[in-house]
Parts: structure tokens; sequence; C-alpha cells
């Protein structure tokens, strides 16, 4: 994509409410991925504003552990919690639940494709059903007591683009900024995200708008600002193994330059914290089975980093390894063969 005729947006900080980002990048609620341990290096690194993985209203009501998990923030400049859920009382009270546990801000999960999600009407199905997604968002900003956001797609399918209208209902009922995925539910992950399209949302409110949705390379921020005419930029998979993302991005909205890739050594010490931060966070059998995802991230994105590619069996070794121990060693080997091709 080029970007040499797109005037250059900084990164400015966006107000939430009460509260403000650090900078005009944050890092998208991703199920099994925004872990508090990912999060924390996330947010170290330079993020702007980092969201939880999406918890269950119903179960974290209801004190389930790992949803409790989820939902930890401990560490963060700036703690913000993503619910989902489709019962008005359930969403008041986990909101309420979350701002006493520390959360800056509730986010609200209009957007989520799963299919488990979807067809537990909520998520992206809220899209079809606008008066309940209407109720939900007043029943969070009422019983929160702090600043309440909304993530949608753009709408349910092509056919009924409702972004724009829903966020409008939610700066009526208190909310503090909106997120637009620019893709509709019946896209889920394919073809490209539709940055123009979330400037009709910019447009119909006063609130802040974040635009998400392709973001993987820093010189693509830019556009994506300029299409949509948003306020910031929300990084999803373009992070996925890659921490430091969403800072380089900043860095680069905001003085136009590129940050050097993490060596390789950088990428394993991050990996490595990582790996060990869940293993203390769910325990030793539970955090391994969290991992091994992030480890194939991680080492996809130290070969990219070196323009190279980790061989499946290589790959294979470090996420079906039993053993942490195991899996750390199969993933040095893997890494000790990339730094040795990049000397070859």
């Amino acid at each position: 994509m080029s970007t040499t005729s797109i005037p250059k947006p900084s990164a400015k900080s966006f107000p939430i409410g009460a509260v403000r980002a650090a900078n005009g990048v944050a890092l998208a609620p991703m199920s099994g991925v925004t872990d508090i341990v990912f999060r924390r290096i996330a947010a170290r690194l330079g993020a702007g504003v980092v969201v939880s993985e999406m918890v269950a209203c119903a179960e974290f009501a209801r004190a389930d552990e790992e949803s409790r998990l989820r939902a930890e923030g401990s560490g963060l400049p700036l703690h913000v919690v993503q619910l989902a859920g489709r019962d008005p009382a359930w969403i008041a009270e986990a909101a309420r639940l979350a701002v006493g546990a520390g959360a800056d801000v509730v986010d609200l999960n209009m957007g989520c494709p799963a299919r488990k999600v979807v067809g537990g009407h909520g998520g992206s199905a809220l899209l079809k059903d606008l008066d309940l997604a209407t109720r939900l968002i007043a029943a969070a900003v009422a019983a929160a007591g702090a600043p309440v956001t909304v993530k949608m797609r753009l709408g349910w399918d092509a056919d009924s683009i409702v972004a724009p209208e829903l966020a409008a209902r939610a700066e009526a009922e208190g909310a503090a900024l909106v997120t637009v995925h620019g893709r509709t539910r019946a896209q889920f992950y394919e073809g490209r995200a539709d940055w123009s399209a979330i400037r009709a949302v910019k447009e119909r409110v006063s609130i802040p708008v974040i635009a998400n949705g392709d973001l993987t390379e820093v010189e693509h921020a830019p556009a994506m600002l300029a299409a949509s005419g948003a306020d910031g930029v929300m990084v999803g998979r373009g992070a996925q193994g890659r921490a430091w993302f969403p800072g380089h991005v900043a860095n680069y909205l905001a003085t136009g330059g590129k940050t050097a890739t993490p060596a390789l050594a950088t990428q394993r010490e991050l990996a490595l914290e990582h790996y060990e931060g869940l293993l203390a966070l769910y325990g030793r059998d539970t955090g391994t089975r969290h991992a091994r995802k992030h480890l194939g991230w991680y080492l996809d994105a130290a070969a990219q980093s070196v323009g190279r590619v980790v061989p499946p069996a290589a790959k294979a070794a470090a996420l079906t390894a039993g053993a942490p121990e195991a899996a750390i060693a199969a993933f040095d080997r893997a890494l000790a063969d990339l730094e040795w091709e990049l000397a070859a």
C-alpha cells in the first residue's frame, strides 16, 4: 500500500472520558492473546492503551477464576477490561465489579464474530439488535462509575451497515469512545478492512473514534488515520508475537521514523518473559497450553524479522512439547538456526 501522498498524522493521545491514553495507538482485545502478561509487555514497549481479553460478564460476576484472570490488570498504567454479554443486569454487575477491582475503563464487545459468541446472541449479534445494544450500554454506564467504551464492527453484513447509528446511540447513552473494526461480521477476517467506511462513524459522533483492522506494518498507520478520520488506531493480529509493534507504530506516527525490530536475542527475552509469566499466571499445565500458540507467533515474527522461515518440524517441536523445559529448548534451537542462517 502506497502512503507517499498521505500526510503523516501524529500519534496524539486521545481522551477516554476522564482518563487519557498515553498515545494514539491501542492494543486490541484478543481472546487467548492479550493476557495480562502480554499487555504488560506491550504497555512497557510503548502501546498507548491495552485492552484485556474478552470477559464473559455472567461468569465474571459469578467469580469464575478464569474470568478473573482474564480481567487482571495489575501493573498497567491504564487498565481496560472488555466485557461481553447480552443481559443488561449481568453487564451492569460485571462493570461494577470490574471497576471495583481496579479497572479504569470498561469496554463492551459488540464486534466479536466467533460462532460461539454470536450463537449466544452476543458480540456481533448485537449489531442486529440495536435496541438491546443500547440498553447494554446504558446499563454499563449507569453501573460502572468509570468511562465506558464500545467496540463494534461496521455491521452484520454489507446490507446492514449500522456502526454510525450504534455509535450515535452509544454517545447518547454516555459512552466515552467507540472503536470500529472495518469489516462486517459476515467477512470474519477475510478480505481487507475498509478504513474509509469508519469515517461515517467519525462524522456522526463527537467522542473519539478508534480505527481497527489490518494494521500490520507501521507505514500503514498514516493511511489508516487519513482514510478513517479516526482519533487513533488499534493493532490486533499485527501484534501477535510482536508485543513491541504497537509502540513502534506510535513512534512512527510521532516522528516519521521506523524503529529497528528487536534483535533475535531481545525477541527471545520477550518470548520467555511471556512464557514464564503464563506459567506463573495459570500454573504449569494450563500455562503451557496457553503459551503454545504464542511460541509459534514469536517464532514466525523472529523469522520474518530476518527474512527467513522456520521449518515446520522445528516449529512443531516447540508447540507440541509436553514440558515447558522441552518447549523452550525447541524454541531456542529454532532461534539458533535462524541466527546461523543469518550469519551464513
